[in-house]
């Protein structure tokens, strides 16, 4: 996580071609070796105008604005914030963002001063791409920087604990732990990693359908489709394999979905793919004594797939990523008026 509190811009000086802080910049300074990023800030008698929530990747970028008290005045949005297309090209949309935000209610953006940020982004797993994304921060009263998954999780529980596992094309399991310690598990991203999302089940609808071709398994219909959906022969098939990706992938989970109720290949990919978020949720939270929630663009076709012990935790998210962004700069500003230092994650 970054956690920044902003009176100034930082003095900076280049040695060796590298930006570094200079450390009479920073009399409070905190160093968390942690999977993330560092820690860094100045205790500020925190007072703000607006608190802006920010959810970012790479399909656009989503923002809130509230008043200091945390009721929500209006949302906004805008292009990618990914964090892999550059920082400068992150906060052009966050600010776009922003200001279409304000504009809803008739407002011009205010002074950057007068706001507190929080942000979950897609990239911030990278800790130089998180700190090059600080570093450009235009002046927020304070400004709190985690992942997209964080988010989520605070959104869904509202900052309380809890666990979610968010189910798009990739899968991340996250938890707040009752110490106020973050655990995340998975996230690798494609094609190792990201178990029962829908680039993973996509896969495993390609081996099945390459089975088909190769006579090891008699044709059906579930697989007939994804041959058809990838040229509708051997050619085709390896040529549409040279190009794919790990949104084409995903796309196949659309036609698992579909025959899972009838075919019996289809049905067993779901299996697989529910006992796979079964462990993300073991390995979260052990003690399986803290509410769950299943979040993103799969979360609603996974349920029929949990073991039973399983679906018993599931309960509904509160709030989506936006929300959570909000918690998070709350909790940011109440830490940071009390003296309080960050906690640091776990992994």
């Amino acid at each position: 996580m970054t956690y920044r509190t902003h009176t100034r811009h930082s003095q900076r000086r280049n040695t060796n071609d590298n930006r570094r802080y200079q450390l009479k910049d920073l009399p409070r300074l905190w160093l968390s070796i942690v999977k993330i990023t560092v820690i860094w800030g100045r205790h500020v008698n925190t007072k703000v105008d607006y608190l802006i929530g920010v959810d970012g990747g790479g399909s656009g970028t989503r923002v809130a604005i509230a008043l200091a008290n945390g009721n929500e005045l209006a949302r906004g949005a805008a292009g990618t914030s990914a964090l892999r297309h550059g920082a400068d090209a992150a906060w052009r949309a966050v600010m776009t963002a922003i200001t279409n935000a304000f504009s809803t209610i008739g407002l011009a953006l205010p002074e950057i001063a007068q706001m507190a940020i929080g942000l979950g982004l897609s990239g911030v797993h990278n800790k130089q791409w998180a700190a090059q994304f600080a570093e450009k921060d235009p002046g927020f009263a304070l400004l709190r920087l985690e992942t997209d998954a964080c988010t989520t999780l605070m959104g869904a529980h509202k900052g309380r604990a809890g666990t979610i596992v968010a189910l798009g094309t990739g899968s991340v399991g996250e938890a707040l732990l009752e110490d106020g310690s973050h655990r995340e598990v998975g996230g690798w991203g494609f094609p190792c990693g990201d178990e029962a999302g829908g680039a993973w089940i996509g896969l495993r609808a390609m081996n099945a359908a390459q089975r088909v071709l190769d006579g090891r398994c008699p044709p059906g219909g579930f697989t007939n489709a994804v041959i058809t959906h990838c040229g509708g022969h051997r050619d085709a098939v390896f040529n549409w394999l040279a190009c794919a990706g790990q949104a084409d992938y995903a796309q196949l989970t659309w036609i698992v979905l579909h025959w899972s109720a009838t075919d019996i290949t289809a049905k067993q990919i779901m299996q697989e793919a529910g006992r796979e978020v079964a462990d993300i949720a073991w390995a979260l939270d052990n003690s399986e004594t803290l509410p769950i929630a299943l979040c993103g663009g799969l979360a609603g076709y996974m349920h029929t797939y949990l073991p039973d012990n399983l679906r018993a935790r599931i309960v509904a998210p509160q709030g989506d990523s936006v929300s959570g962004a909000l918690v998070l700069i709350q909790q940011a500003i109440s830490k940071n008026n009390s003296e309080q230092p960050c906690t640091a994650r776990t992994t």
